[in-house]
């Protein structure tokens, strides 16, 4: 994973601040989560690109996507961001038809140490590269962004809420400037004491200075995501350890999540053109779609059958309602077609 910026609520003395601070530096700090050598997040947490090859393969055609939409160019870039211990880019290497694969230009990028025996040809950094032309492709990187935490107070104020390294909680200082403006825009809270928000402004602006490094294609973000209008009322922080959920407590043993107002991250000014969907509907459209092989196949070709039934469940995992299908997409252009169509 990468690193947002520091945090903005501050502190209160007795070892409580801000939620975004306190994350910042349980996640990304020196002894932090994402820095820690080991399995990495596979070891934690699932997502796509562990639930099945099938995504890395549909990423793969993505590319290609792009590849067409740019003309072919002479060199052309893949960047993984929040690549985890390199599980997507050397997926997407080994699917790619080798006329593709003799132009990419693969690059991972993470904080944490490169990891032995990786693809030689994977260029492995702690910040996107400039000047970026073909595929952003950010799997569950803007839910690790951290972000303050606010609630409304017994007088219907929000206020940020601090956090001490054990997990313990108070309210802090209402929500002021840029932080009150980002959620009476996108997530204005009810007078209702007990209502949470987590502010998405690092975030937003995260996402637009990882899209200002495409010079031409195209950058998706894929995470957990709700939009306008279906807001969770108490906020989403979590954690996971250890392949479970768990309290969300900033001591570096875990990782720390929120989900993502995509709508906001996708609305900036400066990035025209930025579509949503779900991932259902993207995979669909990268040929991921969960059908059942024919039954005629189990005679004709047993093995065959199997395969093909095994890959039509990992596709279903993939595209499944309630689950990873609901993952959002936000799909951002940058002097170059919709890949994904309309």
């Amino acid at each position: 994973m990468t690193a947002g910026t520091a945090g903005t609520a501050g502190t209160a003395g007795d070892g409580f601040r801000g939620w975004r601070e306190a994350a910042q530096e349980a996640l990304y700090g020196p002894d932090g989560f994402y820095r820690r050598p080991g399995t990495g997040p596979a070891g934690h947490f699932r997502t796509s690109v562990h639930a099945s090859p099938l995504y890395a393969d549909a990423v793969a055609r993505l590319l290609c996507r792009v590849d067409e939409a740019l003309g072919r160019p002479a060199a052309l870039d893949f960047v993984d961001l929040a690549a985890g211990r390199g599980e997507l880019v050397t997926g997407v290497l080994g699917a790619l038809p080798a006329d593709v694969a003799d132009r990419v230009r693969p690059c991972a990028v993470e904080l944490a140490a490169r990891p032995d025996g990786l693809d030689g040809r994977i260029v492995w950094r702690d910040a996107p590269p400039e000047g970026i032309t073909g595929l952003l492709f950010a799997n569950e990187w803007l839910d690790n962004v951290p972000v303050d935490v606010a609630e409304t107070d017994a007088s219907g104020t929000p206020r940020y809420v601090l956090v001490r390294a054990d997990g313990a909680e108070r309210l802090g200082e209402p929500v002021a400037g840029a932080d009150a403006g980002w959620l009476d825009r996108w997530w204005p809270l009810p007078p209702e004491e007990g209502l949470r928000a987590e502010i998405g402004l690092p975030r937003d602006r995260a996402w637009a200075a990882a899209v200002g490094a495409l010079e031409r294609g195209v950058a998706v973000a894929v995470d957990y995501a709700h939009t306008a209008g279906a807001r969770p009322p108490f906020g989403t922080l979590t954690a996971f350890r250890e392949g479970r959920e768990t309290a969300p407590v900033p001591d570096g043993s875990r990782d720390l999540t929120a989900h993502v107002a995509l709508d906001a991250c996708a609305a900036a000014p400066a990035l025209p053109g930025a579509r949503l969907l779900t991932q259902r509907d993207a995979l669909r459209s990268l040929g991921v779609t969960g059908g059942r092989p024919p039954l005629a196949l189990a005679g004709s070709d047993p093995a065959g059958y199997v395969r093909a039934l095994a890959a039509a469940g990992e596709a279903a995992e993939l595209t499944a309602p309630g689950g990873l299908g609901d993952f959002g997409w936000l799909v951002q252009p940058v002097g170059a077609e919709d890949v994904l169509g309309g």
